[in-house]
Protein backbone atom coordinates (compact mmCIF):
# COMPACT_ATOMS: atom_id res chain seq x y z
CA UNK A 1 0.00 0.00 0.00
CA UNK A 2 1.01 3.69 -0.61
CA UNK A 3 -0.21 6.03 1.88
CA UNK A 4 -0.98 9.79 0.84
CA UNK A 5 1.26 12.34 1.63
CA UNK A 6 -0.03 15.39 0.32
CA UNK A 7 -2.80 17.13 -1.98
CA UNK A 8 -3.00 18.69 -5.32
CA UNK A 9 -4.15 21.96 -5.74
CA UNK A 10 -5.95 24.21 -8.25
CA UNK A 11 -9.98 23.74 -9.54
CA UNK A 12 -9.99 21.96 -12.77
CA UNK A 13 -6.34 22.02 -13.43
CA UNK A 14 -4.46 19.55 -14.82
CA UNK A 15 -2.96 17.19 -12.54
CA UNK A 16 -0.44 14.30 -12.87
CA UNK A 17 0.47 11.82 -9.70
CA UNK A 18 1.50 8.40 -9.09
CA UNK A 19 2.63 6.34 -6.52
CA UNK A 20 5.42 4.67 -8.03
CA UNK A 21 8.08 6.43 -9.34
CA UNK A 22 7.68 6.36 -13.25
CA UNK A 23 4.23 5.34 -13.14
CA UNK A 24 3.19 7.54 -15.38
CA UNK A 25 3.97 7.21 -18.55
CA UNK A 26 5.84 10.42 -20.33
CA UNK A 27 5.04 12.00 -23.95
CA UNK A 28 1.68 9.84 -24.60
CA UNK A 29 -1.30 8.77 -22.61
CA UNK A 30 -1.26 5.18 -23.81
CA UNK A 31 1.91 3.88 -24.91
CA UNK A 32 2.12 -0.38 -26.41
CA UNK A 33 3.03 -1.10 -22.58
CA UNK A 34 2.62 0.77 -19.68
CA UNK A 35 5.30 0.84 -16.73
CA UNK A 36 5.05 -1.60 -14.08
CA UNK A 37 2.52 -3.86 -16.41
CA UNK A 38 -0.50 -1.68 -15.98
CA UNK A 39 -3.48 -1.14 -18.13
CA UNK A 40 -4.13 2.30 -19.40
CA UNK A 41 -7.92 3.84 -18.67
CA UNK A 42 -9.40 6.83 -19.74
CA UNK A 43 -11.99 8.20 -17.80
CA UNK A 44 -14.40 11.06 -19.23
CA UNK A 45 -16.89 12.89 -17.27
CA UNK A 46 -17.90 15.43 -20.38
CA UNK A 47 -18.36 14.12 -23.71
CA UNK A 48 -14.89 13.98 -26.38
CA UNK A 49 -16.34 16.82 -27.72
CA UNK A 50 -17.12 19.09 -25.76
CA UNK A 51 -14.89 22.60 -25.89
CA UNK A 52 -11.14 22.69 -24.53
CA UNK A 53 -11.97 24.58 -21.56
CA UNK A 54 -14.82 22.37 -20.62
CA UNK A 55 -13.79 18.86 -21.30
CA UNK A 56 -13.12 16.56 -18.08
CA UNK A 57 -10.95 14.02 -18.35
CA UNK A 58 -8.51 12.07 -16.52
CA UNK A 59 -6.04 8.94 -17.74
CA UNK A 60 -5.62 6.16 -15.24
CA UNK A 61 -3.11 3.41 -14.86
CA UNK A 62 -4.31 0.37 -12.86
CA UNK A 63 -3.59 -2.73 -11.99
CA UNK A 64 -6.60 -4.08 -13.93
CA UNK A 65 -9.19 -2.78 -16.44
CA UNK A 66 -12.66 -1.67 -14.69
CA UNK A 67 -14.44 -4.50 -16.88
CA UNK A 68 -13.00 -7.13 -14.53
CA UNK A 69 -15.88 -7.56 -12.86
CA UNK A 70 -19.20 -9.98 -12.70
CA UNK A 71 -22.08 -9.52 -14.27
CA UNK A 72 -24.68 -6.51 -12.43
CA UNK A 73 -27.48 -7.90 -10.61
CA UNK A 74 -30.41 -5.44 -9.06
CA UNK A 75 -30.42 -4.34 -5.67
CA UNK A 76 -33.12 -2.58 -3.84
CA UNK A 77 -33.07 0.74 -1.91
CA UNK A 78 -35.50 2.04 0.29
CA UNK A 79 -35.00 5.50 0.90
CA UNK A 80 -32.53 6.94 -2.17
CA UNK A 81 -34.80 8.16 -4.74
CA UNK A 82 -34.37 9.76 -8.58
CA UNK A 83 -36.20 12.30 -10.57
CA UNK A 84 -38.78 12.27 -12.01
CA UNK A 85 -41.08 11.46 -9.22
CA UNK A 86 -44.87 10.10 -10.42
CA UNK A 87 -47.74 10.68 -9.14
CA UNK A 88 -46.09 12.41 -6.12
CA UNK A 89 -48.47 16.08 -5.16
CA UNK A 90 -46.38 18.57 -4.40
CA UNK A 91 -47.64 21.55 -2.56
CA UNK A 92 -46.12 24.86 -2.35
CA UNK A 93 -46.04 25.11 1.55
CA UNK A 94 -42.70 26.55 2.93
CA UNK A 95 -41.16 23.25 4.78
CA UNK A 96 -38.95 22.59 7.59
CA UNK A 97 -37.35 19.42 8.99
CA UNK A 98 -35.48 18.65 12.32
CA UNK A 99 -32.30 16.69 11.92
CA UNK A 100 -32.87 12.80 11.12
CA UNK A 101 -31.73 10.92 13.45
CA UNK A 102 -28.31 8.86 13.71
CA UNK A 103 -29.67 5.19 14.30
CA UNK A 104 -28.02 2.64 16.52
CA UNK A 105 -28.35 0.22 13.83
CA UNK A 106 -26.18 -0.19 11.71
CA UNK A 107 -25.68 1.64 8.14
CA UNK A 108 -22.73 2.92 5.69
CA UNK A 109 -22.94 5.90 3.65
CA UNK A 110 -24.93 4.38 1.13
CA UNK A 111 -27.79 2.05 2.94
CA UNK A 112 -28.33 4.92 5.14
CA UNK A 113 -29.36 7.74 2.53
CA UNK A 114 -32.55 9.49 2.24
CA UNK A 115 -33.63 11.77 -0.16
CA UNK A 116 -35.36 14.60 0.85
CA UNK A 117 -36.36 16.28 -2.03
CA UNK A 118 -35.35 15.98 -6.29
CA UNK A 119 -36.27 17.78 -9.54
CA UNK A 120 -35.40 17.11 -13.62
CA UNK A 121 -34.80 14.04 -14.93
CA UNK A 122 -31.62 11.96 -14.63
CA UNK A 123 -31.98 10.13 -17.65
CA UNK A 124 -32.03 13.43 -19.20
CA UNK A 125 -29.22 14.82 -17.67
CA UNK A 126 -31.00 17.67 -16.23
CA UNK A 127 -31.63 18.73 -12.07
CA UNK A 128 -30.82 17.35 -9.07
CA UNK A 129 -31.16 14.87 -5.91
CA UNK A 130 -31.39 16.55 -2.55
CA UNK A 131 -30.25 13.81 -0.02
CA UNK A 132 -29.11 13.31 3.38
CA UNK A 133 -26.95 10.51 4.68
CA UNK A 134 -26.15 9.05 7.85
CA UNK A 135 -23.77 6.11 8.50
CA UNK A 136 -22.32 4.80 12.13
CA UNK A 137 -19.74 1.62 10.52
CA UNK A 138 -18.03 1.73 7.09
CA UNK A 139 -18.46 0.42 3.94
CA UNK A 140 -16.13 -2.43 4.39
CA UNK A 141 -14.83 -4.12 0.99
CA UNK A 142 -18.12 -2.65 -1.29
CA UNK A 143 -17.30 0.58 -2.52
CA UNK A 144 -19.93 2.51 -4.38
CA UNK A 145 -20.21 4.89 -8.06
CA UNK A 146 -23.17 7.07 -9.07
CA UNK A 147 -23.44 6.58 -13.18
CA UNK A 148 -26.47 9.26 -12.59
CA UNK A 149 -25.00 12.12 -11.27
CA UNK A 150 -21.67 13.68 -9.90
CA UNK A 151 -22.08 13.85 -5.78
CA UNK A 152 -21.68 17.84 -3.66
CA UNK A 153 -21.03 16.35 0.12
CA UNK A 154 -21.49 18.51 2.55
CA UNK A 155 -20.46 17.13 6.16
CA UNK A 156 -22.79 18.51 9.39
CA UNK A 157 -21.31 15.98 12.14
CA UNK A 158 -18.50 13.92 11.94
CA UNK A 159 -15.07 13.15 9.81
CA UNK A 160 -14.98 10.99 7.47
CA UNK A 161 -12.50 9.60 4.84
CA UNK A 162 -13.15 9.04 1.30
CA UNK A 163 -11.29 6.68 -0.77
CA UNK A 164 -11.54 7.15 -4.01
CA UNK A 165 -9.90 5.72 -7.57
CA UNK A 166 -7.57 8.81 -7.52
CA UNK A 167 -6.56 8.91 -4.23
CA UNK A 168 -8.03 9.75 -0.60
CA UNK A 169 -9.51 12.56 1.27
CA UNK A 170 -10.53 13.22 4.50
CA UNK A 171 -13.72 15.56 4.91
CA UNK A 172 -15.44 16.96 8.18
CA UNK A 173 -18.00 19.79 8.80
CA UNK A 174 -17.07 23.12 7.46
CA UNK A 175 -15.53 21.51 4.26
CA UNK A 176 -17.53 19.76 0.94
CA UNK A 177 -16.28 17.03 -1.38
CA UNK A 178 -17.37 16.38 -4.84
CA UNK A 179 -17.06 13.26 -6.77
CA UNK A 180 -17.53 12.88 -10.40
CA UNK A 181 -20.20 10.79 -12.32
CA UNK A 182 -19.13 7.22 -12.50
CA UNK A 183 -15.80 7.53 -9.61
CA UNK A 184 -15.96 4.58 -7.89
CA UNK A 185 -15.39 5.24 -3.83
CA UNK A 186 -15.54 4.23 -0.21
CA UNK A 187 -16.80 6.22 3.16
CA UNK A 188 -15.60 5.26 6.25
CA UNK A 189 -16.53 7.39 9.44
CA UNK A 190 -13.36 8.44 11.16
CA UNK A 191 -13.99 9.38 14.69
CA UNK A 192 -17.76 8.44 14.99
CA UNK A 193 -21.45 8.53 13.37
CA UNK A 194 -21.48 10.87 10.35
CA UNK A 195 -24.43 13.12 9.19
CA UNK A 196 -24.19 15.30 6.42
CA UNK A 197 -26.69 16.42 3.25
CA UNK A 198 -26.09 15.50 -0.55
CA UNK A 199 -26.28 16.99 -3.84
CA UNK A 200 -26.25 14.78 -6.49
CA UNK A 201 -25.91 16.54 -9.52
CA UNK A 202 -27.87 15.16 -13.01
CA UNK A 203 -26.39 18.16 -15.09
CA UNK A 204 -23.49 19.73 -16.32
CA UNK A 205 -20.67 19.23 -13.36
CA UNK A 206 -19.71 21.97 -10.88
CA UNK A 207 -17.79 25.13 -12.25
CA UNK A 208 -16.58 28.27 -10.59
CA UNK A 209 -18.98 31.14 -11.11
CA UNK A 210 -17.97 33.83 -13.17
CA UNK A 211 -16.62 37.28 -11.14
CA UNK A 212 -17.81 39.73 -13.54
CA UNK A 213 -16.65 43.65 -12.20
CA UNK A 214 -15.70 42.05 -9.02
CA UNK A 215 -12.33 41.38 -10.81
CA UNK A 216 -9.87 38.12 -10.31
CA UNK A 217 -9.86 37.80 -6.89
CA UNK A 218 -12.35 36.80 -4.06
CA UNK A 219 -15.06 34.05 -3.86
CA UNK A 220 -13.96 31.05 -4.55
CA UNK A 221 -10.26 31.03 -5.55
CA UNK A 222 -9.15 27.94 -7.74
CA UNK A 223 -5.76 27.43 -5.36
CA UNK A 224 -8.33 26.63 -3.11
CA UNK A 225 -9.22 23.30 -4.07
CA UNK A 226 -7.49 20.15 -3.20
CA UNK A 227 -7.35 16.92 -5.25
CA UNK A 228 -5.77 13.58 -3.97
CA UNK A 229 -2.45 11.86 -5.17
CA UNK A 230 -2.43 8.38 -6.14
CA UNK A 231 -2.80 5.94 -3.83
CA UNK A 232 -3.74 2.22 -4.64
CA UNK A 233 -4.99 -0.68 -2.86
CA UNK A 234 -2.98 -4.25 -4.98
CA UNK A 235 -5.70 -7.06 -2.72
CA UNK A 236 -6.60 -10.18 -4.35
CA UNK A 237 -10.16 -10.77 -2.22
CA UNK A 238 -13.77 -10.55 -3.02
CA UNK A 239 -15.05 -6.67 -3.09
CA UNK A 240 -18.59 -5.35 -3.67
CA UNK A 241 -19.33 -2.94 -6.38
CA UNK A 242 -22.59 -1.05 -5.83
CA UNK A 243 -24.15 1.52 -9.20
CA UNK A 244 -26.22 3.58 -9.05
CA UNK A 245 -27.94 3.84 -12.82
CA UNK A 246 -30.92 4.79 -14.15
CA UNK A 247 -32.71 5.40 -10.68
CA UNK A 248 -32.02 1.76 -10.01
CA UNK A 249 -29.63 0.19 -7.79
CA UNK A 250 -26.88 -2.90 -9.17
CA UNK A 251 -23.97 -4.76 -7.77
CA UNK A 252 -21.67 -6.75 -8.82
CA UNK A 253 -18.48 -8.71 -7.63
CA UNK A 254 -14.75 -8.11 -7.75
CA UNK A 255 -12.29 -10.78 -6.92
CA UNK A 256 -10.24 -7.38 -6.23
CA UNK A 257 -10.22 -4.04 -4.64
CA UNK A 258 -11.16 -1.33 -7.15
CA UNK A 259 -8.79 1.08 -5.66
CA UNK A 260 -6.04 0.08 -8.09
CA UNK A 261 -4.78 2.80 -9.88
CA UNK A 262 -1.42 3.45 -9.29
CA UNK A 263 -0.65 6.71 -11.40
CA UNK A 264 -3.02 9.25 -12.93
CA UNK A 265 -3.13 12.78 -15.09
CA UNK A 266 -5.86 14.62 -16.13
CA UNK A 267 -8.69 17.18 -14.86
CA UNK A 268 -11.32 14.76 -13.70
CA UNK A 269 -11.23 14.03 -9.99
CA UNK A 270 -12.41 14.36 -6.66
CA UNK A 271 -11.74 17.59 -4.85
CA UNK A 272 -12.25 19.36 -1.47
CA UNK A 273 -12.75 22.86 -0.48
CA UNK A 274 -12.43 24.14 3.14
CA UNK A 275 -15.85 26.77 3.02
CA UNK A 276 -13.62 28.80 5.54
CA UNK A 277 -11.27 30.05 2.51
CA UNK A 278 -14.40 31.51 0.56
CA UNK A 279 -13.38 35.44 0.53
CA UNK A 280 -16.80 37.00 1.12
CA UNK A 281 -17.86 39.84 -1.17
CA UNK A 282 -21.02 42.57 0.59
CA UNK A 283 -22.26 46.23 1.31
CA UNK A 284 -19.97 48.57 2.41
CA UNK A 285 -23.15 51.59 1.79
CA UNK A 286 -26.51 50.29 2.40
CA UNK A 287 -28.92 47.66 1.41
CA UNK A 288 -27.36 44.33 0.59
CA UNK A 289 -26.51 42.43 -2.47
CA UNK A 290 -28.81 39.42 -4.15
CA UNK A 291 -27.22 35.72 -2.13
CA UNK A 292 -25.58 34.69 -5.69
CA UNK A 293 -22.80 36.65 -3.74
CA UNK A 294 -22.25 33.77 -2.20
CA UNK A 295 -22.00 31.21 -4.32
CA UNK A 296 -19.22 28.78 -4.16
CA UNK A 297 -19.74 26.43 -7.18
CA UNK A 298 -22.77 26.58 -10.14
CA UNK A 299 -23.92 23.37 -12.27
CA UNK A 300 -25.05 25.65 -15.83
CA UNK A 301 -28.66 24.95 -17.50
CA UNK A 302 -28.74 25.74 -21.00
CA UNK A 303 -30.19 28.93 -20.34
CA UNK A 304 -27.15 31.61 -19.14
CA UNK A 305 -27.41 32.73 -15.64
CA UNK A 306 -30.21 30.28 -14.70
CA UNK A 307 -28.54 27.30 -13.12
CA UNK A 308 -29.29 23.78 -12.93
CA UNK A 309 -28.17 24.31 -9.01
CA UNK A 310 -26.27 26.92 -7.66
CA UNK A 311 -24.30 25.80 -4.22
CA UNK A 312 -24.71 28.79 -2.19
CA UNK A 313 -23.20 28.91 1.40
CA UNK A 314 -23.67 32.28 4.66
CA UNK A 315 -20.65 31.85 6.18
CA UNK A 316 -18.96 33.79 8.93
CA UNK A 317 -18.79 37.87 7.99
CA UNK A 318 -19.10 41.37 8.89
CA UNK A 319 -22.54 43.51 8.30
CA UNK A 320 -22.17 47.15 7.84
CA UNK A 321 -24.53 48.33 5.92
CA UNK A 322 -26.51 51.70 6.91
CA UNK A 323 -29.72 52.49 7.64
CA UNK A 324 -30.47 49.10 6.11
CA UNK A 325 -32.58 45.65 7.23
CA UNK A 326 -29.47 43.44 7.37
CA UNK A 327 -31.66 40.31 7.65
CA UNK A 328 -33.07 38.55 4.27
CA UNK A 329 -35.27 40.68 2.44
CA UNK A 330 -38.68 39.11 2.05
CA UNK A 331 -38.87 37.96 -1.37
CA UNK A 332 -40.97 35.30 -4.16
CA UNK A 333 -38.06 33.82 -6.49
CA UNK A 334 -38.31 32.30 -9.86
CA UNK A 335 -35.55 30.12 -8.12
CA UNK A 336 -36.00 27.43 -5.92
CA UNK A 337 -34.37 27.44 -2.65
CA UNK A 338 -33.07 24.00 -0.15
CA UNK A 339 -31.31 25.12 2.94
CA UNK A 340 -29.36 23.44 5.43
CA UNK A 341 -27.33 24.59 8.28
CA UNK A 342 -23.88 23.06 9.29
CA UNK A 343 -23.46 24.63 12.63
CA UNK A 344 -24.24 27.72 14.34
CA UNK A 345 -27.95 29.92 13.80
CA UNK A 346 -28.89 31.46 10.80
CA UNK A 347 -29.17 35.26 11.35
CA UNK A 348 -33.41 34.92 9.39
CA UNK A 349 -34.44 32.19 11.33
CA UNK A 350 -32.89 32.19 15.08
CA UNK A 351 -35.38 29.17 16.55
CA UNK A 352 -36.55 26.52 15.33
CA UNK A 353 -33.57 25.83 12.26
CA UNK A 354 -31.08 23.52 13.99
CA UNK A 355 -27.88 22.22 12.38
CA UNK A 356 -28.71 18.94 10.56
CA UNK A 357 -32.31 20.68 9.86
CA UNK A 358 -33.64 21.75 6.60
CA UNK A 359 -35.96 24.24 4.84
CA UNK A 360 -37.37 24.25 1.37
CA UNK A 361 -38.63 27.39 0.25
CA UNK A 362 -40.02 26.69 -3.23
CA UNK A 363 -40.29 28.98 -6.91
CA UNK A 364 -42.79 31.87 -6.06
CA UNK A 365 -43.39 30.49 -2.68
CA UNK A 366 -43.02 33.91 -0.22
CA UNK A 367 -40.31 33.92 2.55
CA UNK A 368 -38.40 36.02 4.58
CA UNK A 369 -37.62 36.46 8.23
CA UNK A 370 -39.75 35.27 10.93
CA UNK A 371 -41.46 37.72 12.70
CA UNK A 372 -39.53 37.93 15.74
CA UNK A 373 -36.27 38.62 13.64
CA UNK A 374 -38.31 41.64 11.82
CA UNK A 375 -39.02 42.75 14.77
CA UNK A 376 -35.54 43.04 16.38
CA UNK A 377 -33.82 44.08 12.84
CA UNK A 378 -35.83 47.04 12.32
CA UNK A 379 -35.34 48.43 15.97
CA UNK A 380 -31.63 47.99 16.36
CA UNK A 381 -29.18 50.23 16.69
CA UNK A 382 -26.82 49.50 13.42
CA UNK A 383 -23.14 49.43 14.73
CA UNK A 384 -20.93 47.21 12.59
CA UNK A 385 -21.44 43.69 13.48
CA UNK A 386 -19.23 40.45 13.27
CA UNK A 387 -21.73 37.18 12.05
CA UNK A 388 -20.19 34.49 14.34
CA UNK A 389 -20.94 30.65 14.86
CA UNK A 390 -22.51 30.33 11.55
CA UNK A 391 -22.34 28.75 8.43
CA UNK A 392 -25.58 27.45 6.42
CA UNK A 393 -25.81 26.89 2.89
CA UNK A 394 -28.46 26.82 0.18
CA UNK A 395 -28.93 24.23 -3.16
CA UNK A 396 -30.92 26.47 -5.24
CA UNK A 397 -32.14 25.33 -8.33
CA UNK A 398 -34.24 27.02 -11.73
CA UNK A 399 -36.47 23.85 -11.07
CA UNK A 400 -39.12 23.44 -8.61
CA UNK A 401 -37.85 20.83 -5.81
CA UNK A 402 -40.23 18.34 -5.14
CA UNK A 403 -40.36 16.82 -1.52
CA UNK A 404 -39.96 13.47 -1.60
CA UNK A 405 -43.40 11.29 -0.18
CA UNK A 406 -40.89 10.30 2.80
CA UNK A 407 -40.04 14.27 3.36
CA UNK A 408 -43.45 15.40 3.26
CA UNK A 409 -44.54 12.20 5.76
CA UNK A 410 -41.87 11.94 8.19
CA UNK A 411 -42.30 12.96 11.84
CA UNK A 412 -39.03 15.31 11.66
CA UNK A 413 -41.36 18.25 9.23
CA UNK A 414 -42.42 20.64 10.99
CA UNK A 415 -45.99 21.10 10.37
CA UNK A 416 -45.88 24.66 12.47
CA UNK A 417 -43.08 25.74 10.41
CA UNK A 418 -46.06 28.89 8.99
CA UNK A 419 -46.20 29.70 12.18
CA UNK A 420 -42.74 31.74 13.04
CA UNK A 421 -44.33 34.23 10.57
CA UNK A 422 -47.69 34.90 12.68
CA UNK A 423 -46.56 37.85 14.80
CA UNK A 424 -46.03 39.89 11.88
CA UNK A 425 -48.18 43.11 12.53
CA UNK A 426 -49.71 45.97 10.11
CA UNK A 427 -47.68 49.28 10.96
CA UNK A 428 -49.40 50.97 8.70
CA UNK A 429 -50.91 54.48 9.69
CA UNK A 430 -51.85 56.28 6.41
CA UNK A 431 -48.51 58.59 7.13
CA UNK A 432 -45.25 59.01 5.41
Amino acid sequence: MNETLSYLHGFGNEHETEALPGALPQGQFSPQRCPYGLYAEQFSSTAFTAPRAANRRSWTYRIRPSIVMGEYQPIPHEHWCTAPQQGVAVPPNVMRWDPLPLDDQPMDFVSGMVTMAVNGDAKAQHGVGIHVYRANVGMGDSAFYNADGEMLLVPQQGLLLATTELGRLQVGPGEILVIPRGIKFRIDPLDGPIRGYVCENYGAPFILPERGPVGANGYANDRDFQYPVAWFEDKETPHRLITKFCGGFHQAMLGHSPFDVVAWTGNSAPYKYELARFNVMNTVSFDHPDPSIFTVLTSPSDTEGWANLDFVIFPPRWMVAENTFRPPWYHRNIMSEFMGLIEGSYDAKESGFEPGGMSLHNCMTPHGPEAAVFEKATKVELAPQRYEDTMAFMFESRYAIEPTPYAQRCPQRQQDYLRCWDGLKKHFNGQA
